[in-house]
């Protein structure tokens, strides 16, 4: 079916977007990097930290004197020059993580004001650099409350930083009096420096009440210690680091587009900031494929950002799953040549999966059924990446070395 080919033209035209943005924020934001006339240190951290990492590295060569990258089990793709190269646990730390982040912070240590600290972070940095508060054991505890209540990345961020001696510009604060410059790609909607990685270099703008309130909102379990922090407050002007948001979720909508035109369809961005129930926004493009399908034109509808999934059950998926299995339910009936959605994590893992999400027409539902499993009983059970893998509806990308948020692109014709 032509719609199925172009689909998969536009994933391949998304997803060459996605891995080049890591190179192309930090290349271009080096440019305005402050003259260097001490040591200039290389710390990157997240899901991108080790093509941001690689790019710095082609800019800088010798120049720089010393450098860590942690990144993501199975994101590493070789040694870089002289730099320590870590992998380590996400979403929730593990020991590989402390490990690490206590490598950057003696790299960091005893530096002057004459030194630069080039750090480089995206997406999963929360999870990846972390010198705990709080016994690592229960740390991971609410990391795990937190991923199951459906709380947005921001609630989550605004809490994670208070647990945390690196989080909400404590690293900065750890690198003072030497000077701080950020290069960031955002995988938080509205690209807020603050929250980006939970925004360890970053003066942070949430404040005690509003962790206290998320605390509450979501009735988590938290011992006395946890909730004494939640009342400490975090640096609030760091005037020796400086920030810039390079790279987000815009920019791979924008790709996307381009691709759409390419292949004669008629692009809509929806939004760059979805930010509501994955099954929610399943339901709504499955809306707008029923009142598309059939049309004279190539229509194509886009959304950024990051869907959220509320724990009920205990099946095994991610949020684009979630979102597919949900449009798949919607869309059941439609001719398959006449619409085609597909929702993918940028970063090329979504959830605790193998998958990158998941791609649905008006058949997938029926293929799942003929499988032997129910569309509306897998979705009650949280269990997308049964469904979709019963329906041959599963992304699999692999780690594409970014991570940007997610995005949804529905075909009509």
């Amino acid at each position: 079916m032509n719609i199925r080919k172009d689909a998969e033209e536009l994933l391949r035209a998304s997803l060459q977007a996605a891995m080049e943005l890591p190179r192309t924020c930090v290349t271009e934001s080096l440019g305005i990097l402050p003259q260097t006339e001490g040591k200039l240190l290389l710390v990157a951290v997240g899901k991108a930290a080790w093509e941001m990492a690689q790019a710095a590295y082609e800019v800088f060569g010798d120049r720089i004197d010393g450098g860590i990258v942690i990144t993501k089990h199975g994101h590493s793709r070789g040694p870089i020059g002289p730099l320590t190269i870590r992998e380590a646990g996400h979403p929730v730390p593990d020991e590989h993580t402390y490990a690490a982040t206590r490598e950057a912070l003696a790299l960091t240590e005893g530096l002057t004001e004459q030194d630069t600290v080039l750090f480089c972070l995206s997406g999963g940095g929360s999870a990846l650099f972390e010198q705990p508060l709080l016994p690592e054991e229960e740390l991971a505890d609410v990391t795990r409350q937190l991923l199951a209540c459906g709380a947005d990345i921001v609630e989550i961020n605004t809490l994670r930083k208070r647990f945390s001696a690196v989080k909400g510009g404590r690293f900065a604060s750890h690198c003072a009096p030497a000077k701080v410059f950020g290069v960031l790609l955002s995988d938080v909607l509205g690209d807020r420096a603050d929250m980006i990685a939970s925004g360890p270099a970053c003066p942070d703008a949430s404040t005690c009440e509003q962790a206290l309130a998320i605390a509450e909102k979501y009735r988590l379990s938290l011992s006395p210690e946890a909730h004494a922090l939640l009342r400490e407050e975090t640096p609030k002007e760091l005037p020796h680091a400086e920030t810039r948001v390079a790279g987000s979720v815009r920019q791979l909508c924008e790709s996307a587009m381009e691709a759409c035109r390419a292949l004669g369809y008629e692009p809509h961005l929806l939004t760059d900031r979805l930010c509501c129930e994955a099954r929610e926004a399943g339901s709504f493009f499955a809306s707008i494929a029923k009142t598309h399908s059939g049309n004279r034109r190539k229509l194509a509808f886009l959304a950024g950002g990051e869907t959220v999934v509320h724990l009920t059950g205990k099946g095994l998926g991610g949020r684009n799953q979630e979102l597919a299995l949900a449009a798949a339910m919607g869309m059941d009936g439609l001719p398959p040549e006449n619409a085609l959605l597909f929702s993918l994590g940028s970063d090329g893992t979504d959830g605790p999966t193998d998958a990158a999400g998941g791609i649905v027409d008006g058949s997938t539902a029926s293929r799942m059924r003929a499988s032997g499993v129910s569309p509306a009983d897998a979705l009650a059970n949280n269990d997308a990446y049964h469904a979709l893998r019963a329906a041959d509806a599963l992304l699999l990308t692999g780690p594409t070395g970014t991570n940007v948020n997610d995005l949804t692109v529905l075909l009509v014709e």
